[in-house]
């Protein structure tokens, strides 16, 4: 039997509830490592999830340099540049010569490429808008008010050889 409530230590509200938000975020980050690692057992035709942030990245700010688009999705320009040719040869993207320095090559999204876009974010969205079914304007207010600050810690204070988010939450 255990001991009697009184002698138990409890948890004040705020350090407990502090310790479930570290610990759904744990979760979070980790399932999000494990999508990215599955990266290496996709299909050859299927697009990773690095590959189709660097499509989101060229839809968002239009054909960019191999250099430009590595800075932009934090990543290796080397590993940029072979992704960038896998996805030329699967017709996602095409590369060209910069018309305002014939120097520089340039990648843009084809007709196929936004395609992927749409269909993937279609997708998600049906899964992100079953995930929140329910909940209020309010809590997702707050979620965002919570996630935009945890954001904003990590992007302002960890460099980069520390431990990973998800080890520093909780």
């Amino acid at each position: 039997m255990g001991a009697p409530a009184a002698a138990r230590p409890v948890a004040p509200p705020r350090e407990a509830q502090l310790a479930e938000l570290g610990l759904a975020f744990k979760r979070v980050f980790r399932t999000l490592s494990r999508i990215r690692g599955r990266d290496t057992h996709l299909a050859g035709s299927e697009l990773s999830h690095a590959q189709f942030e660097l499509l989101i990245e060229l839809q968002e700010r239009g054909e960019l340099s191999a250099g430009e688009l590595a800075a932009a999705a934090r990543l290796a320009p080397g590993t940029v540049t072979q992704m960038l040719d896998g996805l030329a040869h699967s017709g996602h993207v095409e590369r060209a010569r910069s018309e305002d320095d014939r120097r520089v090559v340039v990648s843009r999204l084809t007709p196929l490429g936004e395609r992927q876009i749409e269909v993937k974010r279609e997708a998600w969205k049906a899964r992100w808008d079953g995930a929140l079914e329910g909940v209020g304007e309010r809590d997702l207010r707050a979620a965002t008010r919570v996630l935009e600050r945890l954001g904003a810690m990590f992007e302002d204070t960890v460099p980069a050889d520390d431990c990973p988010a998800g080890e520093q939450a909780g």
